[in-house]
């Protein structure tokens, strides 16, 4: 069992940071909080799911952050996938393993998603990883 099967289903909610229900960051917000211990910063400096353009801004300026350093290579469990929805990065999925992500399917529930194929695999724009992460749970989830 991957530790990702434990938000599988998790409700989708506009603006949610939480298991009651959360938006594609809110989910990264509640795995990195319960598997990894780590807070992440909120980012709701948006209007609502359907602006792009905010959300674009606001991936560009985390991604610039000193949180968050562009891997090489493959991707490991708990990077952050980030994805193009038109031509703006505004989509984000954590890597359960390489080619395979956790995220919110639409308004619907967290799922799991191959990217390196179908609709993901030409709108992935890069992985980064967050500089506080544990190495010894990033070995141990990798397994």
């Amino acid at each position: 069992m991957s530790w990702s099967n434990r938000f599988i289903g998790l409700p989708w909610q506009e603006f949610g940071r939480g298991r009651s229900g959360a938006d594609c960051w809110g989910l990264a917000c509640v795995i990195y909080q319960e598997e990894l211990g780590i807070s992440l910063p909120d980012y709701l400096g948006y209007g609502s799911a359907e602006e792009l353009g905010e959300i674009s801004a606001l991936v560009d300026g985390a991604l610039n952050s000193p949180l968050w350093l562009p891997t090489e290579g493959p991707a490991i469990a708990f990077d952050i996938a980030v994805f193009r929805r038109g031509r703006l990065s505004s989509h984000i999925g954590i890597v359960v393993r390489h080619g395979l992500m956790i995220h919110m399917e639409g308004e619907d529930a967290a799922k799991l998603a191959d990217y390196t194929s179908g609709a993901w695999k030409h709108r992935l724009t890069g992985h980064y990883r967050h500089f506080e992460r544990p190495v010894q749970i990033v070995s141990e989830a990798a397994r």
